[in-house]
């Protein structure tokens, strides 16, 4: 019976830190995983038509989304920054990041009634 006690508290023990251990690296994955360049805009825009680079652009789009694109941008200078983007829908527009982690991402940007900047997020497919 004591065995089992221990075995219990061991195996919830594991689950909590695993659970821990998993949203630490859920919240901080963006970083890790988009961050490793800086933002380049001519590398973004030859970048674009690439096919030979699994995920070519998903190591600018961290650095893009923290620090270039800022809250209040206008729709046509984000446009002139990253040219045309992949995919637009009323007020957002999104950015193909290629394959990164064996899945497809974009870089989606929403924008207000004024074509302003609000949001922007890294999005899977």
């Amino acid at each position: 019976m004591k065995l089992i006690n221990w075995a219990t508290i061991i195996f919830a023990g594991f689950t909590v830190l695993l659970t821990i251990v998993f949203f630490v690296w859920w919240m901080m994955k963006d970083s890790l995983v988009f961050g490793s360049d800086k933002f380049d805009q001519v590398k973004w825009m030859q970048s674009a038509a690439t096919i030979e680079t699994d995920c070519k652009r998903g190591d600018m789009a961290y650095d893009l989304q923290q620090n270039v694109l800022s809250k209040g941008a206008a729709k046509d200078a984000v446009g002139v920054l990253l040219g045309r983007p992949s995919f637009e829908d009323g007020n957002s527009i999104e950015y193909d990041l290629g394959k990164c982690m064996h899945v497809y991402h974009g870089l989606l940007l929403f924008f207000d009634e004024n074509n302003r900047l609000i949001n922007s997020r890294i999005s899977s497919h």
